[in-house]
């Protein structure tokens, strides 16, 4: 019978005192938000509400302040996500298919991409969209957070192709079907958890993207909530927590309901168990 060392032992302890702070950390500015959401009197100090109420909620549930930030983050969020897939896809499957000189050096290129700061950027393109008269223009919005979105998605969308096995196309193909034929019908349907993990990673970051928004869009009528939360810190004189708190809240469910229904329709087994055999 084995016996551990008393050094495993303790290297298992200071993991475990480790992980358990790192825990706390996270957990203490969630429950800030949560307790003081329901706090007419919260502060930036974390304390159980005297009396719990619903009236932060009811202050910041308007139509200008709540439902149309919330309406643009998602025409933005979903558009970004929804473009970004279809050109990622569409780059990925001759990259990972077809074996070609320059494949390594445009690899190469995109992972520059991904590097680039989008703060360096900025000046060149706001002066590209005054001259094409695209400032304050949602779709001039989505495009441009999408080709910034584009590198990643189309590295992990590559990553995900390569897994579907070439031999299941070449069938398709003897059967008369075209590439594009195939990538449709053949490889899309079984890569479509990957193409849902990257339509959440695009999502998810136009969602909280605050800069490009704030730089591009000047109305108030087309900014994102992610905006509006900024113009929340000062409208009022002060800050005032507990509403802070409740929009914090307000804000994130979407995206809470979005991980639920990706997971939900397509999460679990994957698709390609049982596609080769035989």
């Amino acid at each position: 019978m084995g016996l551990s060392s008393p050094s495993g032992g303790s290297l298992r302890t200071v993991s475990s005192i480790l992980l358990a702070l790192i825990g706390i950390i996270f957990a203490l500015p969630m429950a800030w938000v949560v307790l003081a959401s329901f706090d007419k009197t919260a502060t930036f100090a974390l304390a159980w509400p005297a009396k719990p109420t619903l009236g932060n909620f009811t202050a910041v549930l308007t139509p200008d302040q709540a439902f149309l930030p919330l309406r643009n983050s998602l025409l933005i969020s979903a558009g970004c996500a929804i473009v970004t897939v279809i050109a990622a896809i569409l780059a990925a499957y001759p990259l990972s298919r077809y074996k070609a000189r320059f494949n390594k050096r445009f690899l190469y290129g995109i992972l520059f991409g991904t590097a680039l700061p989008i703060t360096a950027m900025m000046v060149p393109v706001y002066s590209l969209f005054v001259a094409l008269k695209l400032i304050d223009s949602l779709p001039g919005t989505v495009l441009f957070m999408a080709a910034t979105s584009l590198p990643t998605a189309i590295w992990m969308m590559k990553n995900f192709i390569d897994s579907v096995p070439i031999v299941l196309e070449e069938a398709a193909w003897v059967d008369g079907a075209s590439s594009m034929r195939a990538l449709w019908s053949v490889v899309m349907p079984l890569m479509r958890p990957g193409i849902a993990v990257v339509f959440i990673l695009v999502f998810v970051q136009a969602w909280g993207n605050f800069f490009v928004p704030f730089v591009l869009l000047l109305s108030p009528g087309y900014q994102p909530a992610a905006v509006s939360i900024f113009t929340f810190f000062g409208q009022y004189g002060a800050v005032v927590y507990g509403q802070l708190a409740a929009y914090s809240l307000i804000y994130s469910v979407p995206v809470l309901a979005l991980y639920v229904l990706v997971y939900r329709f397509f999460g679990g087994t994957s698709a390609l168990a049982g596609a080769v055999k035989g």
